[in-house]
């Protein structure tokens, strides 16, 4: 398509633009997927999900280096396919996640198990399918873990999660690399944490881990981080245990409202130039990239439904609700919306400022506040920057079935979702 340029404030996506008057996915009209499918409806561009990729592999050439996709940012089975199918690893965090990615043909020698309350269930799930490692959060988290793998007769590959104690300087909720959080053992407890994994029969040490937040936008934080942990494995080794991997987590973020974060190989740039300053360079790496690789590369299309003029506000009622896009009323996170077939007419709606509000009856059901749009009830809109925790985190609040979701490569748009019915959200109950 000859798409035209991107409009001011669209977050920079080139699969994602304007050809003419249609908003397009690749080659794909949204209008003709939310006329098909109905709405609300997720589409994602597989070109964009594989050019961020692209960008950590530019970054890694010539390392020792596995990226494992962190798949609670989108967790639908065609979207882990698409990064299993590219080579890449996975970071689950928990048993359900595990079945999933294995459902989906990842490679279980590639998965890495996160999360700070594994249960003996899910520990001897991943033992038995043989998964890469599992990141420590606790030391008696070691103890059962051993207690487990010795029961099966195994070793559990582990690596310990430090909290390094770094600000991301993002949201507090999505922030975990600071004393306050409830992640990963204290820097200061590490070493004699890894004392006790190396004592212990059921386990094996294999490296160390740190993720410390989520959405970050520059480089300094990752800077800070990977100091504080190479002091550490500096001071480990020392004691005798060998590290074979450093994880240094994902957490960087995306453009949704004028963000500038660094580019995936430029932050590796500057990463890869301190590890090999410090003489770790030759080292096996392991990062866990989420949000980066599928944010921009989704949208929501939904509805207009209403438009209600108010003293105060002016609200956009659409079909989309915070069941289906739970960002913005848990985190007051900022989406563009944009329509899908811009209006040229002067009638009816024409430049209100609008609250974008759902159906669900909270007055936190909100998708954005003060938007100036130009629209009418009929049109369709398109929610950005949608791929990454919002499908991953819906609900079945209201009764409401959870959206379809497609998968567009090129000009083929493929339905790898299906939408719940209200009979599929009560399926599983019974009455008395």
């Amino acid at each position: 398509m000859n798409a035209i340029a991107t409009p001011q404030g669209l977050p920079g996506q080139p699969h994602i633009a304007y050809a003419g008057d249609q908003l397009m996915v690749e080659g794909v009209r949204l209008s003709d997927l939310a006329r098909e499918h109905g709405t609300p409806l997720f589409v994602y561009s597989k070109a964009a999900m594989l050019s961020a990729l692209a960008a950590y592999q530019r970054g890694f050439a010539g390392r020792k280096a596995q990226i494992c996709y962190a798949m609670k940012a989108n967790s639908t089975l065609a979207v882990l396919q698409v990064f299993a199918d590219a080579g890449c690893g996975f970071d689950t965090v928990s048993g359900g996640e595990l079945a999933r990615v294995l459902a989906a043909g990842a490679d279980p020698a590639k998965v890495i198990f996160s999360g700070v309350g594994k249960t003996r269930a899910e520990m001897k799930q991943a033992l038995q399918v043989g998964i890469g490692c599992f990141n420590v959060e606790s030391e008696a988290e070691l103890d059962v873990l051993s207690e487990v793998a010795v029961s099966l007769d195994k070793q559990a590959p582990v690596s310990l999660r430090v909290n390094p104690n770094v600000d991301a300087k993002t949201h507090p909720y999505i922030s975990t690399g600071l004393k306050g959080n409830k992640f990963g053992i204290a820097h200061e407890d590490a070493l004699r944490a890894y004392r006790h994994a190396a004592s212990l029969p059921g386990l094996k040490v294999v490296g160390i881990d740190c993720h410390i937040g989520s959405q970050i936008t520059e480089a300094t934080p990752y800077l800070d981080a990977m100091d504080r942990v190479l002091d550490l494995v500096t001071e480990i080794e020392a004691a005798g245990i060998a590290i074979h991997h450093i994880d240094f987590g994902g957490g960087l973020g995306i453009n949704y409202n004028g963000d500038t974060p660094p580019e995936a190989d430029a932050l590796w740039a500057q990463l890869l130039a301190k590890l090999d300053a410090r003489g770790y360079g030759q080292r096996q790496i392991m990062i866990e990239p989420g949000r980066s690789l599928v944010g921009n590369a989704g949208v929501c299309l939904t509805e207009v439904l209403y438009l209600k003029p108010g003293e105060q506000k002016n609200f956009c009622i659409v079909d989309a609700a915070m069941n289906d896009l739970p960002r913005p009323a848990m985190y007051q996170a900022f989406h563009q919306i944009v329509p899908v077939t811009p209006r040229t007419d002067t009638g009816a709606g024409a430049g209100e400022v609008y609250d974008i509000v759902g159906p669900v009856c909270e007055s936190g059901d909100w998708i954005g506040r003060d938007r100036q749009l130009q629209v009418a009830a009929g049109d369709t809109l398109a929610v950005l920057s949608a791929g990454a925790y919002c499908m991953s985190m819906s609900s079945n609040y209201n009764t409401r079935g959870r959206a379809a979701e497609i998968l567009v490569d090129g000009t083929k748009a493929h339905l790898i979702r299906q939408r719940e019915s209200a009979f599929d959200t009560f399926a599983l109950e019974q009455l008395v």
